[in-house]
């Protein structure tokens, strides 16, 4: 990890409110994408106290094995969620409680094979699904703007929807000033090593926006990283070997020059 530390996290900083006279912890989770072990291996290690507040940044389901017990425990636990990409893909494959074709075979190409795998009754899964409906596009939490992917730099917030908000990539990357003068976007849906200059592992800083998307999933990474604001501290663990790793948020950040995004990226997709 790397210790390049720039004025683009300031206004990340320690929050003040209060709940029962107590100061909570703001914790956030970058994409879990069903590996439930490794997330209950990841609170553990943070160990949230009732007052504290987790919140989740989208793609809670597919391609790891038990996305059914992920969304399960995000929604018994009353933790805020955002919509991510792959949630929206599984509600598009059930418009109306039934299966779309053309967007149910778009989700299982997706990772949508081992969601519905991982749920044994499809009444659970029209349940959950429910509930996936009615999760918001972003949060603000003042200092803190949380959105899957990101936003179109060039369009206001009100001409924006679920596209920009769950899908949007090389455009927000790129940006070369922040889209909000006194906010930090946090994002997940981009995984970090397929930004120019981001190892494996570590979270990348653009302007005004942080990716904390380490690549759970995926096979040259397996981490899944949450994010103590408050404390400035990043937790990650391993979903592969169960390994666990604590540092300091300036330890685990890669800034990223915004020019080199779009080239950069075009040669990894060709790659692939």
């Amino acid at each position: 990890m790397h210790g390049h530390y720039t004025s683009g996290l300031q206004p990340f900083k320690g929050h003040s409110d209060r709940m029962g006279g107590l100061h909570h912890r703001r914790i956030i989770i970058g994409d879990v994408h069903g590996h439930y072990q490794g997330l209950m291996t990841l609170l553990e290690a943070i160990s949230p106290g009732k007052a504290d507040r987790v919140y989740f940044l989208g793609d809670l389901i597919d391609r790891g094995p038990d996305s059914a017990q992920v969304v399960q425990f995000v929604q018994q636990n009353h933790h805020q969620c955002i919509l991510g990409n792959h949630e929206q893909l599984m509600i598009d494959a059930f418009p109306s409680g039934r299966p779309f074709t053309p967007a149910l075979q778009a989700w299982l190409y997706s990772g949508g094979r081992t969601t519905i795998a991982s749920y044994g009754d499809t009444s659970k899964l029209l349940d959950h699904l429910d509930w996936l409906k009615t999760l918001p596009t972003y949060l603000d939490l003042g200092d803190l703007w949380l959105v899957h992917a990101g936003v179109h730099p060039l369009l206001p917030l009100e001409a924006q929807s679920s596209q920009e908000f769950c899908w949007i990539r090389d455009e927000f990357h790129s940006i070369s000033r922040p889209y909000f003068p006194d906010k930090l976007i946090i994002t997940g849906h981009t995984i970090t090593f397929t930004l120019p200059k981001v190892a494996p592992g570590e979270l990348a800083q653009g302007c005004g926006w942080l990716d904390i998307d380490t690549g759970a999933y995926h096979p040259k990474s397996g981490w899944l990283t949450g994010l103590d604001v408050n404390n400035r501290m990043v937790y990650q663990v391993n979903v592969f070997t169960q390994t666990l790793r604590t540092m300091q948020l300036e330890e685990a950040v890669r800034p990223i020059e915004p020019a080199q995004v779009l080239a950069y990226r075009q040669t990894m997709l060709n790659r692939i």
